[in-house]
């Protein structure tokens, strides 16, 4: 947007007023329409969709004006017959009506075909940092215990239009297979896995599954071939490590600590004897 308005430093006042303009408009338009639909009161809703596709490989436009009431469609323009479509008989009246108004059909046709598809190409390059990224993942393997599932677990890639799946021999896997969401990540990337079980597939078999994730955009896959050397076992997280560690100390200290109380009452009861030696046997 910032672009936007560098290059248009009027925008917002113009886009204000165009839609100031078309709240107007459309308090005159559901009126009509209440009418068509013998409506006198309650809350209705009268939405219009204006917008188009455009392919920059084959520079194909689609373009889309549609109308809708209560949620549902009503009256839409096809730029390619250049005619209006009324799914709805109340709307018939209107199409008659629009179809004979050439002007109004040449400045829709003239919006869909040619300004929409312009606007999508500039807003495109202003945006192209962000809407074209595309980040690919770290991809490794993780077995907990040797007869738990293998994970494939990416991680790292943006956009989140990927696919993440198990293979064997080259061909899609669908069954023993656990696919999970993908997750974000604190960076603003995504993360996702997939689960293989291979409790039933003897070792050697292992060469033949391989894990492949697809990144929408670009155009080469990530193949991770399924190898004992190459799967990880989790390793017992660090807070298991303290803990072990903390009470080992904890014990040490205990075994400190009771060793010193003992030699200390021993001490006590050697010097209460010596004392009643004394007593007993006093020196000449």
């Amino acid at each position: 947007m910032s672009r936007v308005t560098e290059d248009d430093p009027q925008y917002w006042k113009s886009e204000s007023e165009t839609f100031m303009g078309t709240q107007q408009v459309y308090k005159v338009d559901i009126e009509t329409v209440k009418r068509r639909f013998n409506q006198t009161g309650g809350v209705h809703i009268y939405q219009r969709m204006v917008s188009c596709e455009w392919d920059d490989e084959t520079n194909e436009v689609k373009g889309y004006d549609q109308d809708g009431y209560d949620g549902e469609d009503f009256i839409s323009f096809d730029p390619e017959t250049e005619q209006y479509i009324a799914p709805k008989q109340q709307a018939v009246r209107i199409k008659q009506k629009w179809d004979q108004d050439r002007a109004r059909i040449a400045h829709n046709k003239n919006f869909l075909t040619h300004v929409f598809p312009e606007w999508v190409k500039k807003y495109l390059s202003y945006g192209r940092s962000s809407l074209m990224r595309t980040e690919r993942p770290s991809v490794s393997l993780l077995q907990k215990t040797p007869s738990s599932p293998v994970s494939c677990h990416a991680t790292g890639f943006y956009p989140d239009r990927a696919a993440l799946f198990w293979r064997k021999d080259g061909e899609e896997l669908h069954e023993d297979v656990d696919l999970g969401e993908i997750l974000p990540n604190h960076n603003g990337t995504f993360q996702m896995r997939v689960d293989l079980k291979l409790s039933s597939v003897p070792a050697e078999d292992w060469r033949r599954y391989d894990c492949v994730f697809q990144l929408s955009g670009v155009d080469e896959d990530i193949v991770t071939k399924l190898d004992k050397t190459r799967t990880n076992t989790e390793k017992p997280a660090a807070s298991t490590f303290i803990i072990i560690a903390v009470a080992v100390l904890v014990a040490i200290i205990a075994a400190v600590v009771g060793f010193k109380v003992y030699r200390k009452r021993n001490g006590e009861r050697d010097d209460q004897r010596h004392s009643v030696t004394e007593e007993l046997n006093p020196k000449p």
